[in-house]
């Protein structure tokens, strides 16, 4: 399975009204290097309109929405996750502590 697949498989697990860093899906994907969260960034950007993945519940580690090159894309992503339940401070700051999403890992054994 390639990196995208990986990325989309797994931000398709964050449930509705909670949100994940990019960093944070990097290093669940096994995405390597300095560079993983950026790529994160470039597998959701390549997903088709009308996706079901909800890549609006990915942030940046301040717990932002990272601008993107369609200046509108930001707000939409802003109303989608209003729409979910989830609070945007005045400076556009989502608690991660409160809304981040913690998946179920197997337990090794």
């Amino acid at each position: 399975m390639n990196r995208n697949d990986r990325v989309w498989q797994m931000v398709a697990r964050v449930p509705c009204g909670r949100v994940a860093t990019y960093g944070q899906i990097a290093e669940l994907v096994g995405l390597p290097g300095r560079s993983a969260a950026r790529q994160v960034g470039y597998a959701l950007a390549a997903l088709k309109d009308g996706t079901k993945v909800p890549w609006h519940r990915v942030l940046n580690a301040n717990g932002q929405v990272s601008p993107r090159g369609d200046p509108d894309r930001p707000e939409y992503q802003r109303i989608l996750l209003e729409a979910e339940g989830i609070e945007i401070g005045l400076r556009g700051q989502i608690d991660l502590a409160r809304y981040r999403w913690r998946p179920r890992l197997p337990r090794r054994t």
